[in-house]
């Protein structure tokens, strides 16, 4: 039954619990051994909650969609009671919470059993998850390669079998970027869809969303049923789905307008085998009966891209001065990037901020225009296939460098933060050294729907949980 539930998604798992196959005790006995035996190689999970979790299958799980479901959650930015929450840096290696985020608490009340949590990039601050404090997580699908970042944890542990989903964040790309390198499905909600409470009312000037990183579409979809919605008190919020998001992935969309583009807004080189990948996605879409068409969004990348980096950089001096009342700290205790990256936001004068706010709100509203015509936009997710671990350095000082080769890596995800818009990762073709590469959707603020109904229709037509790891 163990090899059998490892195949299934979350829901087909909950399912099996649901109709009596298997109990709650038994899966998470199963998910603990698979932490145990694959973790070692992977380094994926970096902090484990066994005893919670069977304190909370003793009290009673709730009779959610995901009862008896283990699940794990990253080392950033959500708040799991008693456990660390590191931000994947030294500087809070010995923080423990005090409470829970409630994207936590929405998620045990959909029945979720946490079992521990995820390795994470310093901050999240790299594209890949190789920090200081707990060494670099390995790809499954060749251990030589990085599962991407900063949710890399995440989505090493689901693409290795260890459990079906698990959570991810996304500030330029984090929960994509994984589930592109892993062969996963990823989506970003449109901003504000899953509340930052109560810890915060936005993350990174509304650039950061949460969610996770899942094998099926039904499973991502029914999770974001589960946990949007805001908080009283919330800055914004999106208006609610028309429907159910599960019932949207489970029915063909109508016929929509693709544009898809295999070159990048910022003239970043795009490997042929991810240009590839976008075309045949292209094809299969016409196929499909949707109207496809070759164009891009016309838009100021530099300014854009500059008010991206500005938003970064304040953004690392804040995660860093709340441990050390607003100064830098001593040598050791962050990484040499991010001291560089927080010591810009530190310099930034407050006009400049705002400045640069003002240019991402601009460019969003030119992005946002090409979709009036255009129902999503398809491009690769990434510019390369997966880098090798150590590609990317967190020793580097110098943040241009360091910026240039992010954006040479992720031209297309991080436009999505920026605009808001809701953007997603579908797994769709192996390099030729058996990597996996992600083809990328983006749609208007809003419509998650749209883009949960297109990948089902994808999914159903070209299935993808059979390609896994060896």
């Amino acid at each position: 039954m163990s090899d059998e539930l490892e195949e299934m998604d979350a829901l087909g798992v909950a399912e099996r619990i649901r109709a009596g196959d298997v109990t709650e005790t038994e899966v998470l006995d199963a998910t603990i051994q698979r932490i145990e035996a694959r973790n070692p190689q992977l380094n994926a999970v970096v902090a484990t909650l066994y005893d919670e979790a069977r304190e909370a299958i003793g009290a009673g799980l709730p009779d959610g969609p995901f009862r008896g479901v283990p699940y794990l959650f990253k080392e950033l930015v959500v708040s799991v009671r008693g456990a660390a929450t590191t931000l994947g840096s030294r500087l809070y290696e010995h923080n423990r919470s005090t409470a829970e985020s409630e994207l936590v608490r929405r998620c045990r009340a959909a029945g979720l059993v946490v079992v521990g949590k995820t390795n994470s990039s310093e901050f999240g601050l790299q594209p890949v998850t190789e920090p200081h404090l707990f060494g670099p997580t390995r790809n499954p699908w060749n251990l030589e390669y990085s599962p991407g970042g900063s949710s890399g944890g995440s989505a090493a542990a689901v693409a290795a079998g260890i459990l079906p989903m698990a959570h991810a964040t996304d500030g330029g790309g984090s929960i994509r970027i994984p589930a592109s390198c892993c062969g996963l499905f990823g989506l970003k909600p449109t901003r504000a869809r899953i509340t930052a409470g109560p810890e915060g009312g936005e993350g990174m000037a509304g650039l950061a969303s949460q969610h996770a990183v899942t094998w099926s579409v039904r499973d991502s979809a029914a999770l974001l049923d589960a946990t949007a919605g805001p908080l009283p008190g919330d800055p914004y919020a999106p208006a609610p789905p028309a429907r159910p998001y599960l019932q949207e992935a489970r029915e063909d969309p109508a016929r929509l307008r693709v544009a898809f583009s295999t070159t990048a807004p910022n003239g970043a080189n795009v490997d042929p085998e991810c240009a590839e990948a976008v075309r045949e996605a292209a094809r299969l879409c016409e196929g499909l009966g949707h109207h496809v068409e070759e164009a891009s969004p016309d838009f100021d990348v530099a300014a854009a891209e500059a008010g991206f980096a500005a938003v970064f950089q304040a953004n690392t001096m804040v995660n860093v001065g709340r441990a050390t009342g607003g100064v830098l700290p001593e040598e050791g205790l962050i990484e040499p990037l991010t001291r560089a990256v927080a010591e810009r936001g530190l310099a930034m004068p407050a006009p400049d901020y705002i400045r640069s706010l003002q240019a991402i709100h601009r460019e969003s509203r030119r992005i946002a225009a090409f979709f009036e015509n255009h129902d999503v936009w398809l491009t690769p997710t990434l510019a390369t296939p997966p880098p090798r671990t150590g590609y990317y350095d967190s020793d580097i000082t110098d943040v241009g460098v360091w910026m240039q080769r992010l954006m040479e890596f992720i031209p297309f995800t991080w436009i999505s933060n920026v605009t808001g818009q809701p953007a997603m990762s579908v797994p769709f073709a192996l390099s030729r050294d058996g990597l996996p590469l992600g083809i990328h959707f983006a749609a208007r603020s809003g419509e998650e729907g749209l883009l949960f109904a297109l990948a089902g229709q994808i999914e159903r037509a070209r299935p993808w949980t059979h390609m896994r790891p060896g």
